[in-house]
């Protein structure tokens, strides 16, 4: 039984695998992704995901005037997370931005020695959630596995591993 470890999925949703947002690699990771979230479970793991969550009205917020792609609206098809991903009873954090300070919060208050992150963005939001997690989780051993992670291209995905190796986060 591992109830320290925690592993966090993050946005494998459906507009970034196939959708409006794809990420480089997105479909190709799939598979380990899965694989990683199943042997979690079997190892009594604690699993949680984020969503990239917006509303109706995402063109008129801070992202949605940077990124115009309407993308991870809530409620359809695009947000859902992948179906061939075994979420089980997990929890998800929605979250409005690339961190989930809610994550942070969880994460801290169950005390956590061990946190692996997998999913995408690398770039954005791997990056984001992975850096949050540190500031609420100092003393928490901090990974990233790279081969179950895509980003926006494969060069920004190298620089977001190479900078969340700069903040002491491991990479897998």
């Amino acid at each position: 039984m591992n109830a320290h470890r925690l592993l966090v999925v993050v946005d494998m949703q459906r507009d970034f695998l196939t959708g409006a947002l794809p990420a480089a690699g997105a479909q190709d990771i799939l598979p380990r992704v899965a694989a990683r979230i199943r042997a979690a479970q079997e190892c009594g793991e604690t699993v949680v995901f984020t969503r990239d969550t917006h509303g109706a009205d995402y063109a008129n917020t801070q992202e949605g005037r940077n990124l115009p792609v309407p993308h991870c609206i809530a409620g359809t098809p695009g947000w859902e997370i992948d179906p061939s991903l075994p979420v089980g009873k997990a929890r998800i954090f929605d979250k409005p931005c690339f961190g989930s300070v809610g994550l942070g919060t969880f994460a801290a208050a169950n005390g956590f020695t061990d946190i692996e992150l997998i999913g995408v963005c690398t770039d954005i939001c791997v990056l984001s959630n992975a850096v949050l997690l540190k500031a609420f989780c100092p003393e928490a051993r901090l990974s990233v596995r790279a081969d179950c992670c895509a980003g926006v291209t494969p060069e920004r995905h190298a620089t977001a591993l190479e900078a969340m190796r700069a903040c002491q986060i491991g990479i897998v």
